[in-house]
């Protein structure tokens, strides 16, 4: 993963501990300036200007309709005498600043809390959001645009896809729809609702400036320009058929703010994960044991590609399944059971989806020549804290 790719806590904590956190610093890029040679040789070549103004979309029916499915989610627990200040506490920066200093006598426990956003996928209280929101909660409360608030359970949640799932004791409230993130284009327009530091139900729109962006682990991100702010996290992203096509999740910043750049977890990820939480408590994964890196065009024609494409092995684990189906370092993994891998971060979410113990087919690229190999998937361990019940 890019070391400037970071992952950042969207929750709305307070202003000033939002703002005081540090985030990768954002490098810039230089553009250069447009120029006459560059112009396009003829008007003609260019599309034709329609003599209408442009319309632009009018969000206001969806957050009619669906702002209220929208949740507002607020967590509280109390730290360890002698852990760490957590950095999302909104009091942290006033007792920083203002507050007795008694170094080396031991601290209290203290109250911390945080805020973040979600959805209604159920009539009966289901409710998705993101992991890091609720992660280390010992109370979840939810709230609803009507005011009313209920205390919620975590069914569970998933840190490698940054998904968790609440359930609270009520019937017959608004749900949203879901839509399908693969129809989505480039370019298209898109609606965040979430409570930014703290201001419920607030609404933000943009375009989808990139899809597929593989950040970490095995989730394709949604890009968007939407302004996504601290609070913002587990909100639903809308198309404009009013339809939730991801789970907004991060931010790449060097303020702690928006800045351009956001990202959401595609729904039909959200979805499998949700349906195993709700299922088994947990999300179980396929794994190849290998470790991956992409291919640039210089390995390309070291390798004999017509072009950047695959996964090249850099690494096999001892004993795992793919050094017992023959993979070896150096391999280009090409296909996965006939669907083609075009860049290395695609590979992990396709054997992720794969259930263990089933037999995939690998396409690979070896001295020169193609190469079938059948590999037993084998199953991923879970991190220490893969889920809570």
């Amino acid at each position: 993963m890019n070391s400037l790719i970071t992952r950042k806590s969207l929750l709305a904590l307070g202003l000033a501990a939002a703002f005081g956190a540090g985030y990768g610093v954002l490098h810039g890029v230089p553009v250069a300036p447009a120029t006459a040679a560059t112009a396009p040789p003829a008007a003609a070549a260019l599309p034709q200007a329609s003599s209408q103004p442009a319309a632009y979309p009018d969000f206001a029916g969806i957050v009619r309709a669906y702002g209220p499915a929208v949740v507002n989610i607020a967590t509280s627990g109390r730290s360890d005498a002698q852990a760490a200040p957590n950095p999302n506490d909104p009091m942290l920066e006033f007792f920083r600043r203002f507050g007795p200093q008694f170094p080396g006598l031991p601290q209290a426990p203290r109250q911390q809390r945080g805020q973040g956003s979600g959805f209604i996928v159920a009539a009966d209280g289901l409710i998705l959001t993101n992991a890091h929101v609720v992660d280390g909660a010992a109370e979840v409360t939810v709230k609803l645009t009507d005011r009313r608030e209920f205390r919620a359970r975590v069914v569970g949640a998933d840190k490698r896809s940054d998904v968790a799932v609440l359930k609270i004791e009520a019937s017959g409230l608004p749900t949203v729809k879901l839509g399908d993130p693969a129809a989505v284009s480039v370019g298209e327009w898109v609606l965040a609702i979430g409570s930014p530091f703290g201001f419920e139900n607030t609404a933000t729109s943009g375009i989808v400036s990139a899809k597929s962006r593989t950040l970490e682990g095995y989730v394709p991100f949604i890009q968007t320009d939407v302004a996504v702010n601290p609070g913002n996290s587990g909100g639903p992203l809308f198309n404009l058929k009013g339809e939730v096509i991801g789970i907004n999740s991060q931010i790449y910043s060097s303020s702690g703010g928006y800045q351009g750049l956001s990202f959401a977890i595609p729904i039909d990820v959200a979805v499998k994960v949700r349906d195993q939480l709700v299922a088994t408590g947990k999300v179980t994964r396929g794994r190849l044991g290998v470790a991956i890196q992409e291919v640039n065009q210089g390995l390309a024609d070291s390798f004999g590609l017509p072009r950047p494409q695959g996964a090249l092995v850099s690494s096999v684990d001892k004993g795992g399944p793919a050094d017992k189906a023959g993979l070896a370092a150096g391999d280009i993994i090409l296909k996965v059971d006939g669907r083609a891998i075009d860049r290395s971060g695609e590979l992990p979410a396709l054997i992720a989806d794969i259930k263990p113990g089933a037999r995939t087919r690998l396409e690979v690229l070896r001295n020169g020549g193609m190469r079938a190999i059948e590999a037993v998937v084998g199953e991923m361990p879970e991190p220490r804290v893969a889920s809570r019940g």
